[in-house]
């Protein structure tokens, strides 16, 4: 080893860290074969936590503050009950930084619209998407489940698995609520407490910390919110005098407003035709409609029967009864002896 490598590895004296950008969570400190030296020393800021790795275990947890790192005062915490045992100086150590800060703004929502039970509409399919915020609570976990030794662990590493479970948590927590979706959209606030209790293990169990969560909105999907709009219209024109009442009110300053037609006379006419058209539509409305009464019509008269008809001889003479016969073409009445029917002409 040259004197220039051997001076190399003595430089590392002093370890710390700032966060260069926004979204870091763990950052290994760049050691690769330097050695720390004995009596070198730790600067963990505030919203920091650095952890040693020794030999691949955990060592120590140090949170913020300035610290000499020798081989008699070290461990400061006891992960490790020998961290001195056979330690020589100078030492290594993997050392890593996690910002513990609040990751604020982080976005959720449903990719595709969730199937619930709803109380008042069945079964019915939810949009939902809000923001969270977190941080790291437990180094020491996050480091052994989830960061690991990589270089650098960022917010977008994590970010695809946080979502997809909060809305694997969130479906289960609707819908074993009994929260119907008018009370979900109409307490948002509420709601996102109540799913943040429900979620928040999960976080716990990786190491970190839900700091809020928050619904933006919850909606239907297009066509099952034009079927509620479609029913809320017909709730609100159940009491339709309310609703005329609140319609003339609303009418009257726009009335007094306009004063087309003359002034103070457009106005008054305004006015009074507005009055007029809502005075009749309630009077309509509470008119009771009359059920009208069936009556059975007058039996038509019988048909008079046809009268007989008598067959005429060729001079215009009534022929007796037993002097006939019948046309054998037409079947017309004719006398006896003629020779031709005096209806169709056919010769008999």
């Amino acid at each position: 080893m040259s004197l220039m490598d051997f001076l190399k590895k003595q430089l590392i004296d002093v370890i710390d860290w700032t966060e260069p950008e926004p979204g870091i969570l763990a950052y290994r400190y760049p050691m690769q074969d330097r050695e720390i030296q004995n009596g070198g020393h730790l600067t963990v800021r505030e919203s920091q936590m650095a952890l040693f790795v020794n030999e691949g275990k955990v060592a120590d947890l140090f949170g913020p503050g300035n610290f000499t790192l020798t081989t008699q005062t070290m461990p400061i915490m006891t992960y490790l009950k020998n961290w001195a045992t056979g330690f020589q100086s100078p030492f290594k150590s993997d050392v890593y930084f996690f910002s513990t800060r609040q990751q604020l703004n982080q976005k959720w929502g449903t990719a595709t619209p969730v199937t619930i039970r709803d109380k008042d509409y069945g079964v019915v399919r939810i949009r939902a998407y809000g923001i969270y915020a977190f941080h790291i609570a437990d180094p020491k976990t996050f480091h052994t489940k989830i960061s690991g030794t990589q270089e650098q662990y960022r917010v977008e590493d994590l970010e695809g698995q946080l979502r997809n479970s909060i809305v694997t948590w969130l479906t289960n927590s609707v819908s074993q609520s009994g929260i119907g979706f008018v009370d979900m959209s109409g307490n948002l606030i509420e709601l996102g407490k109540r799913v943040a209790e429900y979620i928040n293990p999960m976080f716990t169990d990786m190491g970190l910390a839900l700091d809020s969560f928050m619904f933006e909105s919850v909606s239907l999907p297009e066509e099952l919110q034009k079927m509620l709009d479609a029913r809320t219209g017909m709730n609100m024109i159940g009491d339709m005098n309310r609703y005329t009442q609140f319609q003339v009110a609303n009418s009257l300053p726009i009335a007094a407003a306009n004063e087309g037609g003359g002034g103070g006379a457009g106005m008054g006419a305004g006015l009074g035709m507005g009055m007029g058209m809502a005075q009749s539509i309630m009077g309509a409305m509470n008119q009771q409609p009359q059920q009208p009464q069936y009556q059975q019509p007058p039996a038509a008269p019988p048909a008079p029967a046809p009268a007989p008809v008598a067959p005429v001889a060729a001079g215009g003479a009534p022929v007796a009864a037993g002097d006939t016969k019948f046309c054998v073409g037409c079947g017309h009445k004719l006398p006896r002896a003629a020779k031709f029917c005096s209806e169709c002409g056919s010769g008999q």
